[in-house]
């Protein structure tokens, strides 16, 4: 089945969107951790921002990935008229 030119660009934007927002995802899970002795120098709320990432940050970031990722798809699927409509 070949794909419209439509399509393909459709798909080329939903993959720059989930591999953007996976390495956001990355940096917060991996990243922060690898590098935790040198980040605890900074405090927030009190917190060394390590320990502040692991118990809160991380959890926030992940939840706005959801979020954008879910309306930047809905903006896109109504963009290239894929949407399933208001219920």
């Amino acid at each position: 089945m070949q794909l419209s030119e439509k399509h393909q660009e459709y798909w080329r934007k939903n993959l720059r969107l989930t591999a953007v927002l996976l390495a956001i995802w990355f940096v917060v899970t991996f990243v922060v951790i690898y590098f935790a002795p040198q980040l605890n120098n900074i405090i927030i709320m009190g917190f060394p921002f390590a320990f502040y990432m692991g118990a809160q940050g991380a959890l926030i970031i992940y939840v706005l990935i959801i979020w954008y990722y879910a309306h930047a798809m809905n903006k896109m699927d109504k963009e290239y008229g894929v949407h399933e409509g208001d219920e």
